[in-house]
């Protein structure tokens, strides 16, 4: 690869180039988040009541559901990347595999259970008997 040289024996071996790409995810999502939960907040604000009824209505709107879905995809993420950069800061050998491997199943495991609750209240049919 190289000639003998001090550069010639380091090439190749320097950044994986992959840190700028997560910096600005963080940096993205951040923003996202600060975005949208003022917009729950106001949105949670104006609801007349808190009741199960009055939440179910709001949410079935895609006014609401999708900026939902949003923040849920965007809090998740943010929360991997945070994660994944201390447990590569603070964790070696093996165990770095094992616990990246947990924040990935659990990130997408909370998620998925978060987004499909959203999902199950927004497309709840209400006054249909049961039968």
């Amino acid at each position: 690869m190289g000639n003998g040289t001090e550069l010639g024996r380091v090439r190749g071996l320097g950044s994986a180039k992959e840190g700028t790409h997560h910096w600005w995810s963080q940096r993205l999502t951040a923003a996202a988040n600060l975005f949208l939960m003022v917009w729950f907040f106001i949105a949670i604000a104006r609801l007349p009541a808190y009741d199960y009824e009055t939440v179910r209505a709001w949410l079935s709107s895609p006014w609401a559901a999708i900026p939902m879905l949003l923040l849920i995809a965007s809090v998740f993420y943010h929360f991997r990347l945070g994660l994944q950069v201390l447990i590569e800061d603070y964790v070696h050998g093996a165990a770095r595999v094992m616990w990246l491997l947990a924040l990935n199943f659990f990130s997408v495991g909370s998620a998925a259970i978060a987004i499909f609750a959203i999902l199950r209240v927004a497309f709840t049919v209400t006054g249909v008997p049961h039968g």
